[in-house]
């Protein structure tokens, strides 16, 4: 039974996370339509459903959904592959209703197999991507995708490239405006005179000063104005007829046509693959630890791209860096996720020209922040003080995100993960000790309390290299799981090996339906069915004597 939230409950918290995110959002929804090679407008429209739509139906309270940087390319190759916009779309409806499916065949619980160290390293990992994208637009250099978070951008450059050119582009007045913003960021919640107007986010006040600032350097003509490629830039419909020309649906005649339903199972599979690991993120951001429903999470993300694809938006997944900036804003339920949608929403049709006065250096100082939280060093530290074993995929996750893509970078972290947890499994299959004798060695080797198939290498190996004239004791007494492999590999030393090189094997503790013969004192080949049999007619003969006694 799912328990009622009052949406209304902390409307002052997440009212103000709600408007960090929008401000977070807005030039993300149109750096990823951009990268996309998609309408300007479809950034936006994506992110508006993933905010009302989404944010409603979810159960996640700190997750926000929108047009996710992880789809660009594959946005991009599927409209150049396709031929048109609107058949793109309709690829975008089908992949929702296979969300749909997936939700409903109760996909969402592979999420439970993530690692913590893997989604940990994934998280630092996107923390430094956004901090190396936004140092750029920090010093007025804004020659990449607002959306593009991969190593290598669209263009054919890369982060570091983008990093070195700042040098050939400084702009003082985005570093005017960079430093005033980060300071304000960083002391609005620290300074004891301000705590009477904790309720206006900082990052609002560091918009507007922004937007203030640049204004004030514009008007006196002085060198340190920003110009207009460097602010937010958002379409501006002047008519009615203006804006319906804007909204594109989906082209259901081509309906047969194999290409769309490739694109539409990709984009699907790694949406529901994105939101599945930004769920798990956000779960794990969340201060009251609560659990979403990944179940109820992919219905809700295929009832959004259904809807966003019918209104010519992008597809959306849940997107880490939303949810991170909503999580750090002190967002106490969805409702947040849902006012950032609306803000949206009122933003594009209300109030375009005064969002276009934001400089993109604002922006970035409140995107650094969110990077910054996310890889901030205590992290580093946490997970290198839990061993190597924790460590090493942690990392591996992190450089694999921040050089190749978010995908391969958790696929590669679980790997490591899994080899970690396989080699350590081998280790903790049995316990192995041996006693030196003047007349051999006896050796005693105590099974796990489960011994799988893979552990069968690390057993074979062992019993391999017992010596001749050697007397072992193999304990099952505590193993309630032994798997057949396991058990013919002991039959087979026991029944060959052993008795050709002399070895004395004592097994113990192994259970009737293990199939084993089990020795209590000695390898002298007596069945366990043997004793089984002698105890049923001590049994008997009990009951015979005792029915004779009373009579």
């Amino acid at each position: 039974m799912t328990k009622k939230i009052n949406l209304f409950a902390n409307l002052k918290s997440d009212f103000a996370s709600g408007l960090v995110v929008f401000l977070v959002a807005l030039p993300l929804c149109l750096g990823i339509a951009m990268a996309s090679g998609a309408p300007l407008f479809s950034g936006i429209i994506a992110g508006v459903i993933g905010g009302i739509v989404v944010g409603y139906l979810s159960t996640s309270h700190i997750s926000v959904a929108g047009p996710a940087a992880g789809l660009t390319a594959i946005v991009l190759t599927a409209i150049s592959d396709l031929g048109a916009f609107d058949v793109f779309l309709l690829a975008v409806f089908i992949a929702g209703l296979l969300q749909l499916i997936l939700g409903f065949v109760k996909a969402g619980s592979i999420s439970n197999y993530f690692p913590t160290n893997v989604i940990e390293g994934m998280l630092a990992g996107i923390g430094i991507i956004i901090v190396m994208k936004q140092l750029p637009h920090a010093f007025g250099y804004d020659n990449d995708f607002e959306g593009d978070l991969s190593f290598l951008q669209s263009d054919g450059t890369n982060t570091f490239s983008s990093l070195l050119g700042v040098f050939d582009h400084i702009q003082l007045g985005s570093i005017v405006v960079t430093s005033i913003s980060l300071i304000i960021l960083i002391s609005w919640d620290k300074l004891p005179f301000l705590k009477k107007i904790k309720l206006i986010p900082g990052a609002l006040v560091a918009v507007v000063l922004g937007v203030v600032l640049n204004e004030l350097f514009i008007t006196s003509g002085s060198s340190l104005a920003i110009a207009k490629e460097h602010l937010v830039s958002l379409p501006v419909p002047t008519s009615l007829d203006e804006f319906k020309s804007i909204i594109v649906t989906p082209n259901f005649s081509s309906i047969l046509n194999p290409q769309v339903w490739i694109v539409a199972m990709t984009i699907a599979i790694v949406a529901s693959i994105e939101t599945l690991l930004s769920i798990e993120a956000a779960d794990r951001m969340d201060v009251q630890r609560r659990y979403t429903n990944t179940n109820i999470e992919l219905k809700a993300q295929g009832v959004g791209n259904v809807i966003s694809s019918l209104l010519g938006g992008l597809p959306l997944t849940s997107v880490i860096v939303r949810s991170s900036a909503n999580a750090s804003s002190g967002a106490k339920s969805k409702m947040s996720a849902m006012i950032h949608g609306l803000l949206l929403l009122i933003s594009v049709l209300v109030v375009p020209f005064i969002l276009n006065k934001i400089p993109l250096a604002t922006l970035a100082a409140i995107l650094i922040l969110v990077g910054y939280k996310l890889a901030k060093p205590a992290t580093f530290k946490h997970f290198w003080e839990k061993g190597k074993y924790q460590f090493i995929p942690f990392i591996a996750t992190l450089l694999a995100v921040v050089f190749m893509d978010l995908l391969k970078g958790v696929a590669l972290g679980i790997i490591i993960s899994i080899i970690f947890v396989l080699r350590g499994n081998l280790k903790r299959a049995y316990s192995f000790k041996k006693e030196e004798y003047e007349d051999g060695d006896i050796i005693h080797i105590d099974l796990a309390q489960e011994v799988s198939f893979l552990n069968k290498a690390a057993i074979k190996s062992t019993l391999n290299d017992i010596p001749e004239n050697s007397k072992v004791i193999i304990n099952a007494q505590d193993t309630v799981y032994i798997a057949h492999d396991i058990l013919d590999l002991i039959r087979e030393f026991k029944e060959t090996r052993a008795i050709d090189e002399n070895i004395k094997v004592k097994l113990k503790g192994f259970k009737k339906a293990y199939d084993l013969d089990n020795s209590p004192e000695t390898a002298n080949h007596v069945s366990f069915e043997h004793y089984y049999d002698v105890a049923k007619r001590v049994i008997v003969k009990k009951e015979v004597v005792k029915e004779n006694f009373d009579n």
